[in-house]
């Protein structure tokens, strides 16, 4: 048989996968959302942290960084889109990891590590994301340097006059998972972020593995939360062999600076907790919402935490009881197909959202669910309807 690949743009901004030989061609396969970065996997550089923001003249700027063994990893890449996401341009990139992009006082800043289990750091644009400052020492955005740490493009959170965010260190006993040590960063909202002094942070809290009847393998990405009666939470992704999902859920004192666990309370049914999550607050509809790897009773008996190819919308009013609204993504297959670590953002009636994702391409398609070869952008309109 004769004939050849066709790559091309779909309706909705979507990568197509053609055959245009001589036998009958078969439908296209789109990649979900509209597509700001691709990478085959044959590169060995795979497209992580995917994260998002809105600068205050309404346009938007993506990142994610590359993971992996190819030329670019340890690499932030920075995106922006002038005409609301339909389409996307290299604006910048940087030596960095595990970062978010988040606007505080009309800049523009990304946080983060400085490579793979490196020192956090955090950077400043003052131009949209085309330039960005250097964080070589403590007054220019080098935040901590004294041990190996972990995060990802996880919320920043205002609450009694401060900017809080979650962080892991790696200085625990064992490996990935159970080394895993949660802890709080937090700065004065008027204060200038790029200065080390103006950080606090809480303990480090390790995990036990004999938590959840010995089923608890690590605790990660957290998200800081203020909770409907005012108490600053961090809830994180739980490591688990089986159904159900679980998130953690520290508590900040804030007055103390202190990060603290109940274990015989302290963990929640959540779809998705084995995956990263990102939790937001809508004073709209005063509900918490996330986007999360859902997984449906069809693909129960898989490992939760490698089950990534349905995302579904939830929603809680306590942060305790969650309701799965839609199902937004699905693919029928597991090994290679994965939309994940959404990042999203409320703008008016909808939620804008990017995503780390691993799909077909007719070059081979992604390495598996796991080692994503796109970044996608994404739009749920009316999102608080039924």
């Amino acid at each position: 048989m004769t004939g050849s690949i066709r790559i091309g743009v779909c309706a909705g901004a979507a990568l197509c996968v053609c055959w245009t030989g001589p036998q009958a061609q078969p439908e296209p396969v789109p990649v979900p959302g509209v597509i700001i970065a691709h990478r085959a996997a044959s590169t060995e550089n795979y497209i992580g942290s995917p994260s998002l923001a809105v600068l205050p003249d309404g346009s938007y700027v993506a990142s994610h960084d590359f993971f992996g063994p190819g030329p670019d990893g340890n690499t932030v890449v920075v995106y922006s889109s002038e005409d609301r996401g339909a389409t996307w341009r290299e604006s910048a990139r940087f030596p960095g990891f595990w970062a978010n992009l988040f606007v505080h006082r009309g800049a523009l800043y990304c946080m983060g590590v400085s490579r793979e289990h490196g020192h956090v750091v955090i950077r400043r644009s003052d131009d949209g994301g085309r330039s960005w400052t250097e964080p070589v020492d403590g007054r220019s955005g080098l935040l901590l340097a004294d041990a190996k740490y972990h995060t990802a493009p996880v919320p920043m959170v205002v609450h009694r006059g401060r900017l809080w965010r979650a962080f892991e260190d790696a200085e625990g006993p064992g490996g990935w998972g159970s080394h895993f040590r949660a802890f709080v960063m937090s700065a004065p909202l008027e204060s200038d972020l790029l200065r080390a002094d103006s950080w606090s942070r809480t303990n480090s809290l390790p995990g036990d593995p004999e938590w959840l009847m010995g089923q608890f393998g690590g605790w990660l990405e957290g998200n800081v939360v203020v909770a409907p009666d005012g108490r600053l939470l961090n809830l994180l992704r739980v490591e688990v062999p089986s159904q159900p999902e679980r998130a953690a859920v520290a508590e900040v004192d804030t007055d103390a600076g202190v990060l603290r666990f109940r274990p015989r309370e302290g963990f929640l049914e959540l779809p998705g907790a084995a995956k990263k999550f990102t939790i937001r607050h809508d004073p709209v509809s005063d509900l918490y919402w996330s986007i999360v790897n859902y997984v449906p009773p069809e693909f129960a008996d898989n490992h939760p935490g490698e089950t990534r190819n349905t995302v579904a919308l939830v929603s809680s009013p306590d942060l305790l009881d969650w309701t799965v609204r839609r199902i937004l993504i699905q693919h029928p297959e597991v090994k290679f197909h994965g939309y994940q670590y959404w990042d999203w953002l409320i703008l008016g009636a909808d939620i804008l959202a990017v995503s780390r994702t691993a799909h077909d391409d007719g070059l081979g398609g992604a390495r598996n669910f796991h080692d994503a070869n796109f970044l996608t952008f994404h739009r749920i309109e009316g999102f608080r309807q039924p």
